[in-house]
């Protein structure tokens, strides 16, 4: 048996033990290179990736990003958001759904990550909708999907993190997450509406407010809309960095919540703290996934399975199909991060090779790791959910998340037949 296979079905057990995934990929990733080459070198080349890691310049976006999240969280934007979206939505049939998936998409756009996009969202969105006698596998899967959006609609730390595994412009990976997360949000609220069609009962509509008062709600999020527009239009026109983006975000966001009032030294300190926290986790998980992927390396599995493409003898976009089905397999039993970070640098050689744009393959692994966020059995966003929601059954959620599903299966298709959806931003960009 290959020495990878081994390894692979090592770290397998090891996770259906329990272990952390970080772990699990630092222990196997260690002793498989270790065994293959030296103790010495496994030593050596650990301390080489934690050196690295931690002093990568690009890197510095992720902090900066979270940071921004969780002031804009601290400064209850979120709450404003779905405000708005209610405003202008909840009068139709269904409308507080639409409204969720509306203020998902708005809070993606400055948080970037599914998990706090879903967690928030629970708190701010499901009130409502059980007020006013919305089918819980309906309100439940509607915010489950919606916060899948935060790790494509930019910045995405995901998207940061396949651009420095893969040496491809974070900025154009940024701006080329616009138009599938635009598609993604219009297909959701046509997902809501097939929803409604097949169970009418499933959601009524809430009171028509005055235009003055809906008028009066969107000043709520001028701050938000101002701060996307000036780090994602800076970015497109060249004017900074991404990583100067981050900052300019980060701070931008510090004076939201200090003109809100939202900040005290308590606050702001449970905020810093909060960052440092999931910035080290995410570090942490890049340490290991990139050890694991050196012993994969070194064992051989790119060759392998570079020859064993080659032996089929397939065509380039059968491959991508089969690299695709991989990933929605894979996501039934790896969260959403480590998956990424484990196998980008194993396909992104061979889709390169293939002669696909790494951008426009980026864009469709994160399409393919949302499918995975709402999917069984792991199903991360899901388990949030019930985390917070206790009294909504994880069957409940993981059937109302079914036409989601498979909007994204068709935003997928989509994003196949059509590449220049993904490119056209950024190839124009400044």
């Amino acid at each position: 048996m290959e020495a990878w296979l081994i390894g692979i079905l090592a770290l397998l057990a090891l996770l259906l033990c329990g272990l952390p995934i970080a772990v699990g990929m630092l222990l196997v990733g260690g002793i498989g290179v270790g065994l293959l080459l030296n103790p010495t070198a496994a030593l050596a080349m650990l301390g080489q990736i934690a050196y690295q890691t931690g002093l990568n310049y690009e890197l510095s976006v992720v902090p900066l990003f979270i940071l921004m999240g969780n002031l804009i969280v601290q400064a209850g934007l979120a709450d404003k958001l779905y405000a708005a979206s209610q405003a202008w939505l909840g009068h139709r049939k269904g409308g507080l759904a639409m409204a969720t998936v509306m203020a998902c998409g708005g809070f993606s756009a400055v948080c970037g990550s599914s998990l706090a996009t879903a967690a928030t969202m629970a708190k701010v969105a499901m009130p409502p909708m059980r007020r006013y006698g919305y089918a819980p596998s309906l309100a439940a899967g509607t915010i489950a999907a919606g916060g899948t959006l935060g790790i494509l609609i930019p910045p995405s730390v995901i998207l940061v993190l396949y651009g420095v595994t893969t040496q491809q412009s974070i900025g154009e990976l940024f701006l080329a997450g616009l138009v599938p997360g635009i598609l993604g949000i219009l297909l959701y609220l046509a997902a809501v509406r097939l929803t409604l069609f097949l169970q009418p009962e499933a959601g009524r509509a809430a009171e028509r407010l005055p235009l003055a008062d809906r008028l009066r709600a969107l000043r709520g999020v001028g701050g938000v809309l101002v701060l996307f527009v000036v780090v994602i239009g800076g970015i497109y026109l060249g004017v900074f960095t991404a990583t100067e983006a981050a900052g300019i975000g980060a701070f931008g966001a510090f004076v939201i919540a200090l003109l809100r009032r939202a900040l005290t030294l308590r606050s702001l300190y449970a905020v810093l703290i909060d960052t440092a926290a999931t910035t080290a986790m995410m570090f942490f998980l890049l340490i290991g996934a990139t050890m694991f992927t050196n012993f994969v390396n070194v064992a051989g599995l790119p060759r392998d399975l570079t020859a064993f493409i080659d032996g089929l003898d397939l065509g380039p976009v059968a491959v991508l199909a089969a690299i695709l089905v991989i990933y929605v397999l894979l996501g039934t039993v790896l969260e959403s991060l480590s998956m990424v970070l484990l196998t980008v640098p194993i396909f992104y050689p061979i889709v390169q090779g293939l002669g696909f744009d790494l951008v426009w393959f980026g864009i469709l692994v994160v399409v393919v790791t949302e499918i995975s966020l709402i999917t069984p059995p792991i199903g991360l966003n899901v388990f949030v959910l019930n985390s917070v929601m206790k009294d909504v059954p994880m069957q409940a959620i993981f059937r109302g998340v079914v036409p989601f599903v498979l909007a994204d299966l068709v935003r997928l298709a989509i994003i196949l037949a059509f590449p220049a959806l993904v490119l056209i931003i950024p190839r124009t960009m400044g």
